[in-house]
This record gives C-alpha cells, sequence and structure tokens, in this order.
C-alpha cells in the first residue's frame, strides 16, 4: 500500500429502512452501509459536513479507508456508491465495501507525468496531449498505488504513448483488453503551419 490509509469515522445506525434514513437526513447525517468481506451487512451514518468536505477532496472512489465504527472493528472498505439529491447534488446515501488484504477491486487511478524537462519534443516547443489523466485497473487492496507513473524521456514529436509503454506496479492490471492511448506528443502549431505551408509551395511549383 503506497502511504498512511486514511480514516472515516463513522457511527451504527439504529433501524432500517427508509424511515430510519429519513432520520438519519433530518438529523444531519448521511445514511449508508457496510457490506462484504464475508460478513453481515451494516447500517451507519456519516456526519453530513464531515463527508461532503471528504468528497470535495477528490477521489473519494478511488481512496482505501479505513472505516472506524464505534463498538466495530475497523474495516478496510472502498466506496461503491454515492447516491446524490437530484436536484442538489448533494450526498443522501452512501455504500462501503469490505475488503480484505487478498481482495481484487477496480479502482481508476490517476496518472501522473513525469521527465517532462528530458523529452526532446517537449523542450523543441511541443505540447504534451493527455488522452488519459486517470486509468481503471484492477489491484489488491492490499498494494494499491496513489497513481500510475509516465516517464516521458526520450520522447519526441508523434511519439505515442500506450499502456504497454508504462512500468505499472506489480500485481496492477489494465481492466481495458487492448493497448490504448495514454498520451501523445503533438509538435508545436507553428512548425504543423510551416509544414503545411511548404506542401502548398510544393504543390504550386509542381503546378
Amino acid at each position: 500500500m503506497a502511504g498512511k490509509i486514511t480514516d472515516l469515522h463513522a457511527t451504527v445506525r439504529t433501524g432500517t429502512g427508509k424511515g430510519a434514513a429519513r432520520q438519519a437526513r433530518r438529523d444531519g447525517q448521511v445514511p449508508g452501509i457496510i457490506y462484504g468481506g464475508g460478513q453481515d451487512p451494516v447500517a451507519i451514518n456519516i456526519p453530513f459536513d464531515y463527508l461532503l468536505a471528504r468528497l470535495r477532496k477528490g477521489r473519494f472512489l478511488a481512496t482505501l479507508f479505513n472505516l472506524k465504527v464505534e463498538g466495530q472493528p475497523d474495516a478496510h472498505v472502498i466506496c461503491r456508491s454515492v447516491q446524490r439529491d437530484v436536484v442538489k447534488d448533494l450526498p443522501v446515501h452512501i455504500d462501503f465495501m469490505r475488503l480484505t488484504d487478498s481482495t481484487r477491486v477496480n479502482m481508476f487511478l490517476p496518472v501522473e507525468f513525469v521527465n517532462h524537462d528530458k523529452s526532446r519534443g517537449i523542450k523543441r516547443g511541443g505540447v504534451l496531449v493527455v488522452v488519459r489523466s486517470e486509468v481503471e485497473f484492477n489491484v489488491r487492496a492490499d498494494s494499491i498505488p496513489e497513481h500510475i507513473v509516465v516517464d516521458l524521456d526520450g520522447t519526441d514529436f508523434g511519439d505515442v504513448i500506450h499502456i504497454s509503454n508504462v512500468a505499472l506496479p506489480a500485481g496492477v492490471k489494465p481492466v481495458i483488453d487492448r493497448d490504448f492511448v495514454i498520451a501523445n506528443i503533438s509538435a508545436p502549431t507553428v512548425m504543423l503551419s510551416d509544414d503545411g505551408a511548404e506542401d502548398e509551395a510544393e504543390e504550386a511549383e509542381e503546378a
């Protein structure tokens, strides 16, 4: 696992069904459920403001949490669903799935590009065109990387970076079963325009 697992706090929800969920929302809580891991589901509440702040930090669905519920053993979980109010777009229900260390799950991981200063194309004015800023991978719960690194060292104009060109951590597998494009290095617009003008001039001379 890359880094420390983030704690997330919740309380057990007394009662189940729509009535208990509505009461939780009136009390400033977001109702939710923890399921999976070979254990019975547990109904929980998370304070609305606390959850909203977490959601606004981003990458909530791609983060492994250590869920701490009073009276329950800590559980490693990932969020599988955040239901939102259709008008206000605010959370009204949340689902978490328990994980064991050997559990494999599909998660979107951000792509980080490094060594821009070592790319011949970029140093000559080229542009890194990012096709996928994040990619869905199948990963083990005990070794979820924070991001995937793409090394731009040695890249030049016209180079296309496929997933097969990326050194992935052990046990991390793309969900898409083909060699898809992550990014490419585009030549500067001025250079492309000059090339077009030269082609037109050559065509005029031939005519």
